[in-house]
């Protein structure tokens, strides 16, 4: 059973979605955070993925006091990530009760910094991100284009160990139009062992059946709930039948 992951992306501490990545192009979605992470849980979801935005285009962890009072207020299962740079950065993040660190431009830019974590904290703690704009990784928040393949850059850390790893298609995010199911069959047709979360463009249930079909082991949701295309009664409905 694919397991359905609810987003809460955060700029100045409020919940909000960005359109294929653009901060100019931001919806509020809630002015508080713990009360959309409960939302979730009540409706039997275990798991929250949370972007600090602001973190991600800074390069600095920024809202970890949101993380802490969701953490410290719910039984969720929470990723977190954006600006995550240095061993006190990742050290803070586990701190404030994140389950698993996720981790994306430090990965791109310092391959020996991401083993070090593997190493402390083992892959069951290590979600790799990896944002993609034809094919190709994009880092810094989406904000700086890459040369690197994600084909390649995932091997390369399935092979020292990473385990959990999910993949973004900038130009499906936030247009509600369907996700990369070619990209994400190919990525499982070579690494077929590797723990793959589908990330962007899902807008009805049929997307996340066609994602399961295709291996994925989780589905990021965020915009198809906030816009109540996916309503949450479905998502638990999907999942008391997993």
């Amino acid at each position: 059973m694919i397991e359905i992951i609810p987003a809460i992306d955060l700029i100045d501490g409020k919940c909000v979605r960005l359109t294929q990545g653009d901060f100019a192009q931001k919806k509020i979605y809630g002015e508080n955070p713990l009360e959309v992470a409960k939302m979730f849980e009540n409706a039997g979801l275990k798991r929250l993925h949370i972007v600090d935005l602001d973190g991600a285009k800074c390069g600095s962890v920024t809202n970890l006091k949101v993380l802490e009072t969701i953490a410290a207020n719910t039984n969720l299962t929470i990723d977190f990530g954006g600006g995550i740079k240095t061993d006190e950065d990742i050290k803070a993040v586990f701190d404030a009760g994140a389950g698993l660190a996720s981790i994306g431009s430090i990965a791109v830019k310092n391959a020996d910094k991401l083993f070090a974590w593997l190493d402390e904290y083992g892959s069951e703690k290590i979600l790799l991100g990896a944002d993609v704009k034809d094919k190709n990784l994009a880092i810094n928040g989406w904000q700086t284009a890459t040369k690197i393949e994600v084909l390649a850059f995932l091997k390369e850390y399935f092979a020292n160990g990473v385990k959990h790893a999910f993949v973004t298609d900038i130009s499906k995010d936030g247009l509600l139009k369907g996700a990369a199911n070619a990209l994400y069959a190919e990525i499982l047709r070579e690494i077929p062992d590797l723990n793959l979360i589908a990330s962007g463009g899902v807008s009805k249930l049929e997307d996340i059946e066609t994602l399961e079909k295709i291996g994925c082991s989780g589905v990021i949701i965020g915009k198809a709930i906030y816009e109540g295309k996916i309503k949450l009664e479905e998502l638990e409905k999907a999942n008391s039948q997993g």
